[in-house]
């Protein structure tokens, strides 16, 4: 069977790179020849070479090396973790121990024996899998650093639509099946991704999560697919995509639904084909990755809309997984508030600080629009503004400042009437500035703007 790499080899006597190709095509993928160095740059910005077979000298009668040293520098300035084994004569061996310490990997003495050149070839692929493995290590840890590492828990309640969402985060954890999570902002949809991915075989492996609601179009290719170097004006360097960075383990698609159509094809290609094509490269890389996908928009609706590809959603959501609002599970929000408190108890250094049976009833009966952020976001504002040890009043969590109500119970208005009243209350009293009224509701600017539009504001 032959070994996945592509080779380049050049050199300018031509029966030389026939008579390496000829044996080497039997134990590589792909062999590529060519007598003229110039073209090397052309030749490594249209191919991902695995390893290139350089020559040290092209003109008849001189045998100084320079046009390898030459050519040699060109290639580690376009690739830095390039392979490259030098073709040297018998008497040019101190030019080639020369050339290694300028970044060569190694060198074959021609004429060759076809054994000792196969085993010098793959003892070099070997090498550079090494060095591949600790730069996406190296990327891995550094895209993990900026992920919003906000302390994820295990998933709070006990309520009995969350229980059923536990019962089915254990189910499907264990295999390898897509998962598709449904639910309204705020509802906790990265918890229940990161749950799955904490209980699954993948669990020592990467999670990476990607807000594909963040990424422009003009960068979701080299963001999530990567790009190599000199593949647009701002590619400096080869980049690894997000997809690669997540083989072996998880990768959390958070906000398909605001997805274009073109993009969405695009990524319905990697999906089905479990291969990545990074930017400016024509080479096919294989990735290995468990996809969960998340959206609070509703794709079946955009599937008859024809605003998401039907085929696309058939190929995330094997499992479906809907979290219910905080108003489907009102029991959970003392839980919940207890679990905030303890938090930010600790944070804000009002360890005696408690909630008064009264007030967490309260509490209660507020429909809490922005759901679980929402609720946080309250507690959090109660410790800071408590004076006392106990919070016995509602208006430190929900007040007239941010232009929130407690329910009533009253039948007089529906939900919705109730949920257009005081976001226009709280547009009012932040000066018609959508941010600063998304913020104190505890919802994205996206998600208030389609609340608006809902009730015609």
């Amino acid at each position: 069977m032959k070994t996945n790499a592509s080779i380049l080899i050049v050199d300018d006597d031509r029966d030389v790179l026939e008579t390496a190709r000829m044996f080497l095509k039997q134990e590589f993928s792909q062999v590529d020849i060519e007598e003229d160095p110039k073209l090397l740059p052309k030749l490594m910005t249209g191919s991902n070479y695995d390893l290139i077979l350089l020559d040290m000298n092209f003109k008849k009668g001189v045998n100084d090396g320079e046009e390898g040293f030459y050519w040699l520098d060109r290639i580690m300035e376009m690739d830095k973790d390039a392979i490259v084994i030098l073709i040297t004569a018998y008497g040019e061996v101190d030019l080639a121990v020369k050339a290694m310490k300028k970044g060569a990997t190694d060198f074959v003495l021609k004429p060759w024996k076809n054994q000792k050149l196969l085993g010098t070839i793959l003892s070099a692929l070997e090498l550079g899998k090494s060095r591949k493995k600790v730069a996406r290590l190296k990327e891995t840890s550094q895209v993990l650093s900026k992920d919003n590492n906000q302390g994820y828990e295990d998933f709070i309640g006990q309520s009995p639509a969350i229980k059923r969402v536990k019962e089915l985060i254990n189910k499907v954890a264990k295999t390898d099946a897509d998962v598709l999570i449904l639910g309204e902002n705020g509802t906790g949809k990265e918890l229940v991704a990161r749950a799955i991915h904490g209980r699954s075989l993948r669990k020592e492996e990467v999670f990476i999560s990607v807000d594909l609601g963040a990424i422009t179009e003009t960068l979701f290719e080299s963001e999530l697919f990567g790009h190599s170097k000199g593949a647009f004006t701002d590619a400096k360097q080869d980049k690894t995509g997000r997809f690669e960075l997540s083989s072996g383990g998880t990768i959390f698609l958070d906000e398909i639904g605001n997805l274009s159509t073109p993009l969405q094809a695009k990524l319905l290609t990697v999906l089905q084909s479990k291969t990545v094509r990074r930017v400016g490269s024509n080479q096919e890389i294989p990735v290995d990755f468990r996809l969960v996908c998340a959206t609070n928009m509703p794709l079946y609706d955009m599937v008859y809309e024809q605003r998401f590809r039907q085929d696309l959603l058939y190929r995330i959501n094997t499992v479906e997984i809907r979290l219910p609002s905080l108003k489907e599970r009102i029991d959970d929000i003392p839980i919940l508030v207890e679990h905030f408190l303890k938090v930010y108890r600790k944070k804000y250094f009002k360890p005696q600080l408690t909630i008064s049976e009264s007030t967490s009833e309260k509490l209660k009966k507020y429909h809490w629009p922005g759901n679980i952020r929402e609720l946080q976001h309250a507690v959090e504002r109660a410790v800071i503004l408590s004076d006392q040890d106990q919070v016995d009043t509602i208006e430190l969590f929900i007040n007239a400042t941010s232009g929130q109500r407690v329910m009533t119970g009253s039948a007089s208005r529906t939900l919705d009437e109730m949920e257009r009243d005081f976001i226009l209350e709280s547009l009012e009293l932040n000066g018609g500035n959508v941010t600063k009224t998304a913020q104190t509701l505890g919802l994205t600017r996206t998600a208030l703007y389609r609340r608006m539009n809902k009730h015609g504001i």
